[in-house]
């Protein structure tokens, strides 16, 4: 049985550390205690939050009226069918070229035990903070790779029927930074299969570590919640040529980074209350401890402006907004 907790702080929850508290809190380990906690919120007639690793979500200063579901990590198996499972681990399962999860396992665990398993085509993914299922969600992706590139399947629960089914790649509706779960609030992933291929383990250390060391550069430290706005599409020929010019690089599919935008429309180390841009990379907001949720809305409201009037390019955030 789930303990169902009230007024509990997000903040501590979130890599941003901002936001307000929880009207209901519960955590869940598997299939039996989310449907509880659905339960408990049909019940009481409150909506719900799919919370993970805690990463691109920006809480409001109220919190949230309604019942935040926290996906722990589990030493469970997963509900998906597979076969033989070769190996085993914290409810990792791999069978072949198939890696089996939890949705509320860390990426980074992830990513770790297929190297360990010599599968390559995650390394992209080393050192991105949260959840598989919220990766899933959002498609995360960095430097060439994203997860649309490595699922296979995906079981979800439908929160409205309680239904459970199991989504191919193509069901998912992969796009950029989106999946047929960002759209439907009511498609909850349980667990997630990755099609990998076989690799050397030296090579997929050497990719992993090629990969944190880019990290290291362009990243920075701090209380943040990821990159915060995606990359839009830019059609303005001249600003597409002065980027390819200033940086070296070529636009890809349309579309320009979001922090060389910021960074152009001159909000480098920008701060509003408690939160800045970074001067190392724009498109971070870091929050120095104070800030609130209310900064954040001021300063990227302020930048999406900028950026339209100044520049005609119309800027979305990733980071989700809850609560407001």
């Amino acid at each position: 049985m789930i303990v169902i907790q009230k007024n509990i702080p997000l903040a501590p929850l979130t890599t941003f550390k901002i936001g307000g508290p929880a009207k209901f809190f519960a955590e869940v380990r598997n299939e039996a205690e989310l449907l509880e906690a659905l339960d408990f919120a049909k019940k009481n007639g409150l909506e719900i939050f799919m919370l993970g690793g805690g990463s691109n979500v920006l809480f409001s200063d109220k919190g949230f009226d309604g019942l935040v579901i926290k996906l722990q990590e589990t030493r469970d198996l997963p509900a998906l069918k597979l076969r033989q499972a070769s190996k085993i681990q914290k409810g990792i399962k791999i069978t072949g070229e198939l890696v089996e999860c939890w949705a509320g396992d860390n990426l980074s665990s992830i990513v770790n035990f297929a190297k360990e398993n010599s599968l390559t085509g995650m390394e992209w993914a080393v050192g991105i903070p949260g959840t598989v299922g919220g990766a899933v969600r959002g498609n995360a992706g960095a430097y060439s790779g994203q997860m649309a590139d490595n699922v296979y399947s995906v079981r979800v629960l439908n929160a409205e029927n309680k239904k459970i089914i199991d989504y191919s790649r193509e069901d998912c509706q992969f796009a950029y930074r989106s999946s047929i779960f960002k759209k439907n609030h009511q498609l909850i992933i349980l667990a997630v299969k990755l099609k990998l291929e076989k690799g050397e383990k030296e090579m997929i250390e050497k990719k992993m570590q090629e990969t944190i060391t880019k990290r290291n550069v362009v990243v920075p430290k701090g209380l943040s919640a990821g990159s915060f706005f995606q990359n839009p599409t830019v059609e303005n020929l001249e600003l597409r040529q002065k980027f390819e010019k200033d940086t070296g690089a070529k636009v890809q599919d349309g579309k320009i980074p979001a922090g060389w935008l910021i960074e152009e429309a001159g909000f480098c180390e920008k701060k509003i209350g408690g939160i800045m841009v970074s001067g190392k990379h724009a498109n971070f907001f870091i929050n120095d401890g104070t800030a609130t949720a209310e900064d954040v809305i001021i300063l990227s409201s302020m930048i999406k402006q900028k950026l339209r009037e100044e520049l005609d390019v119309q800027i979305k955030e990733e980071v989700m907004y809850v609560g407001f």
